[in-house]
């Protein structure tokens, strides 16, 4: 069953060049998890609704520089960056090629746009790579480029680097913003309560109504973003926001409201994607 969109934009947009997603707990969506089911079948229907890119960008949670910093080997390695897991998790093949060309024209946009940033030639993808793009792109022919998050954590300063971004000129270049809506490693580990539902519930609010609602101005969308953390359950959904930053990016090359999001379940809590 394919899943429905929460929201769509009035003029029934169904393709898009960027994406916020959940990447799911680990290697789980590979392995059967039962409660990755609804994520799953997302990750693997999307891909339908939108033109087949020319190569992809992904903005992962999972890697943290002081400046942007992109991967720019010919074939990246994978990196099982989680633990604990079966032996297969560790097993796990996405031979996507990399892309240094565009890699290198990211990292001059950043430069002539003031902005340091750094490439690595070493660096393999993480999982909040190759765990969704195994689902959405199984052959694994689509070349790929990496790039991280800034250090400081700081929703102005990922919002500056959507801004950059949205000066590159690549045609049927697929984005993806890979983090999660929410990201509270303990509560996912806890069954749910009546306060834990409401408070996932209300944050998951606010962000459908931050990304779609026509009745805010884009000042005050982004000025809802910048600061997050006064959103409700804020720093229960997010104790750390480097799940959350990766919207940020999105956001700030779109400068837009997101046409479709998608909500679903995730052991047992309320995730939501937005497509633009």
């Amino acid at each position: 069953m394919h899943p429905s969109p929460l929201y769509q934009s009035k003029d029934g947009h169904n393709a898009g060049s960027m994406i916020y997603l959940t990447h799911g707990g680990g290697p789980l969506p590979l392995l059967g998890d039962l409660q990755h089911r609804e994520l799953v079948a997302f990750l693997k229907y999307i891909p339908t609704t939108l033109i087949v890119p020319s190569a992809i960008l992904v903005i992962s949670a999972h890697w943290e520089e002081t400046v942007p910093t992109l991967t720019s080997g010919k074939a990246p390695d994978l990196l099982f960056d989680y633990y604990g897991f079966p032996e297969e998790s560790y097993a796990i093949t996405y031979p996507a090629p990399g892309a240094p060309l565009l890699a290198g024209e990211i990292h001059r946009l950043f430069l002539g746009q003031g902005l340091a940033a750094s490439l690595d030639d070493r660096r393999g993808f993480d999982h909040g790579v190759f765990i969704p793009l195994k689902l959405m792109y199984p052959k694994a022919d689509i070349p790929c480029v990496q790039i991280s998050l800034m250090g400081s954590l700081r929703s102005e300063d990922h919002i500056r680097m959507g801004r950059v971004l949205a000066r590159l000129q690549r045609e049927n270049l697929l984005i993806i913003g890979s983090g999660s809506s929410f990201h509270n490693l303990g509560a996912f580990r806890e069954p749910p309560t009546g306060p834990s539902r409401q408070s996932n519930e209300a944050f998951e609010q606010w962000l459908l109504e931050t990304l779609t609602s026509e009745n805010l101005s884009q000042e005050e969308r982004e000025r809802r973003l910048l600061h997050w953390e006064q959103a409700p359950a804020a720093r229960y959904c997010h104790p750390r926001e480097e799940h959350l930053l990766p919207l940020h990016v999105c956001y700030g090359i779109t400068a837009r409201p997101a046409a479709r999001i998608y909500t679903m379940e995730l052991m047992g809590k309320k995730v939501s994607a937005a497509i633009w």
